[in-house]
């Protein structure tokens, strides 16, 4: 990231984190805390697509697509919403945007 959180913001991303390591796990690695930043590299778009407040099915096409095409995984849309529901839930509870 290139600027510095807010501590709302950090809380976010570390909550993101979680959901996509905890909850998400397509590759079914979250017993092995040796691989714990496997997921991490796409924490920073599911982050920005969640603080920019994109729809749902943005964010479940964004995971979808890195499962189908980075990971070579077959498509599961219904668990990757899922997901981005969480995430959404998340950036609802969590973070609180200053009015412009």
């Amino acid at each position: 990231m290139g600027q510095k959180l807010t501590s709302e913001q950090a809380k976010l991303y570390k909550r993101i984190d979680e959901i996509l390591w905890e909850d998400w796990d397509p590759i079914g690695v979250n017993d092995y805390e040796n691989v714990r930043d496997e997921y991490q590299s796409y924490v920073p778009k599911a982050f920005r697509l969640a603080i920019e407040d994109y729809e749902v099915f943005e964010l479940a096409n964004y995971l979808n697509r890195i499962a189908t095409e980075s990971m070579g995984l077959q498509s599961n849309l219904e668990h990757c919403t899922e997901i981005a529901e969480l995430i959404k839930l998340a950036r609802n509870e969590i973070y609180k945007p200053s009015a412009l």
